[in-house]
């Protein structure tokens, strides 16, 4: 393409008044933005190896995949369930879906400077002062990876028994479903999602964007069913609306401030993704400016969407002690068929929830390969050199297997104790968290001197949202390492803790082994100088 592009230049300049080239010899306009986005990626010191085929709409579908609210929020209810009811589901997830968005706006504002696959991790390198750049980009590349993996560790495991509590609405005997999983099962049936969201990632790459297309209206299809069939049939009546807005139930035992914040985990779950799009800037035409209008969109999108699936299963919540106290912890299955009142009924009602659990653990799939490439490129993970491979169909094969295998190794944590989901999901938000804290503490701490390069400079509104994201990430590492209710006990403790603090031993050991004296971060102009002399 390259050689199209400048063999048309050269005409141009050689002769302008001479016959205007065929159009068979010029560029298409799609080409045309392929090359320069492949222009701006090499200016940033990389060769293009994926393909760019997503467009605006497909890269903000692909981030509503990843998020994928119902189900995001279906799987996780029984948080603000136990932390304060009524309250902590509704005005929970506008408080985080406001603070999701200031993440989003901080992020896009550097994104539109640094448009490549490595993220947050090379835009952390960038920003940082030499002398501690390496280190400062080291710990945000490993916690986004990490992140990355545990936050979809946590999505096929979610799949998993979201998927079993749906088959037991059907009932063998009065409140016992019919199929009582044993606890090999349930990892065979993970072991299958896993297997099956990494086979269509890798040999699916073109039809992904469609995937994500079809997504939407699903979702929405799905949506609209639940809403509609929920309030029109409540089987068992509906409550008023004093009820569902100000109602404030806690059951986790903590103090009641401290119980709804513990309850935000369900918000901060679902919204986790916000960042992890970035990781596809190399296949998206324009990116600095339509990855960042895609993060902001779809957190609006995503908050409205919320909002549509949450109100009115509060409407027709049975009680929320009994909710609280299932086995499954999947309360939605049960909330819908309380409301519907029919087995078929209200598994027909969950289907599209479980088809887009499905489609979600694909989209986050790919961004696992495509975030431990990027970061495997620049030798931050041991054995780079087979992880930063590319295949001919531009898919990072080895890097999403790499990702798979880790994500197969701890699901075997899920035999030890049922609340391996519990502590995946808070490991999968705490690192994601701290990734996309730490360009933005950079670039606030520099002055944010850099942002006015880029096409999505926020000014006033832009250190505002920084402020936020800052604080709100100070706040979610005490909080979601603290267990879900107390006392604790075998069954409630929350390990998530002890995976963060295994990765940290992990990524500083491998550090002080290896990267102290050969990694060297993202290429900057500085080897390009050396390079040619």
């Amino acid at each position: 393409m390259a050689d199209k592009f400048t063999t048309h230049r050269h005409h141009s300049l050689k002769n302008k008044a001479s016959e205007p080239d065929s159009p068979a010899e010029l560029p298409s306009i799609e080409e045309g933005k392929q090359y320069l986005a492949n222009g701006a990626l090499e200016a940033l010191g990389y060769e293009p190896e994926l393909v760019r085929n997503r467009s605006t709409l497909q890269v903000a579908f692909m981030s509503f995949v990843l998020a994928a609210i119902p189900y995001g929020l279906a799987t996780t209810f029984t948080y603000p369930l136990i932390g304060g009811g009524p309250v902590n589901i509704i005005w929970g997830w506008l408080a985080v879906s406001l603070i999701t968005l200031c993440v989003a706006a901080s992020l896009g504002e550097i994104t539109s400077v640094y448009p490549t696959a490595g993220g947050v991790y090379y835009q952390t390198f960038m920003l940082s002062p030499p002398s501690y750049r390496r280190i400062a980009s080291w710990i945000c590349g490993w916690s986004y990876v990490v992140g990355n993996i545990t936050i979809t560790l946590a999505v096929n495991l979610g799949s998993t028994l979201f998927f079993i509590s749906c088959i037991n609405v059907f009932e063998s005997t009065l409140g016992v479903g019919i199929f009582q999983a044993e606890t090999y099962q349930v990892f065979l049936i993970f072991l299958a999602v896993t297997l099956f969201a990494n086979a269509v990632s890798a040999f699916g790459n073109k039809w992904l964007p469609y995937l994500d297309t079809f997504a939407i209206f699903w979702t929405l299809a799905g949506l609209l069913a639940i809403v509609i069939c929920v309030l029109a049939i409540a089987k068992e009546g509906r409550h008023d609306t004093e009820y569902v807005f100000t109602s404030f139930e806690p059951e986790s035992g903590w103090s009641a401030g401290w119980s709804f914040c513990i309850g935000l985990l369900q918000a901060a779950y679902s919204t986790s993704s916000t960042g992890m799009v970035i990781c596809m800037c190399e296949e998206v035409q324009q990116p600095s400016t339509q990855v960042p209008k895609a993060m902001v969109g779809t957190v609006i999108i995503n908050t409205l969407a919320g909002f549509l699936f949450l109100i009115p299963l509060v409407f027709v919540l049975p009680d929320t002690k009994v909710l609280a106290a299932l086995e499954s912890g999947q309360p939605v299955p049960s909330i819908i068929k309380s409301a519907i009142g029919s087995p078929i009924g209200s598994f027909l009602l969950l289907l599209p929830l479980v088809v887009l659990s499905l489609l979600c653990v694909i989209g986050c799939t790919t961004a696992v390969s495509r975030s431990t490439w990027a970061f495997a490129r620049d030798g931050g993970i041991p054995g780079s050199i087979w992880w930063r491979q590319v295949n001919r169909d531009g898919v990072p094969f080895n890097a999403m297997m790499l990702g798979m295998i880790v994500q197969i190794l701890l699901g075997f944590i899920y035999f030890g104790s049922n609340t391996a989901f519990n502590a995946f999901t808070g490991v999968g938000v705490i690192t994601l968290t701290v990734s996309y804290a730490c360009p933005i503490v950079v670039s606030f701490a520099g002055g944010r001197r850099h942002i006015k390069n880029g096409q999505f400079d926020l000014g006033a509104l832009g250190l505002a949202c920084n402020i936020v994201t800052l604080g709100w990430s100070i706040l979610v590492i005490p909080l979601f390492c603290m267990p879900s209710s107390i006392p604790v006990t075998a069954d409630t403790v929350n390990y998530a803790p002890v995976v963060f603090v295994a990765f940290i031993l992990i990524a500083s050991g491998w550090y002080w082994i290896w990267g102290y004296e050969k990694y060297v971060g993202p290429p900057t102009l500085d080897d390009e100088i050396r390079r040619s002399n």
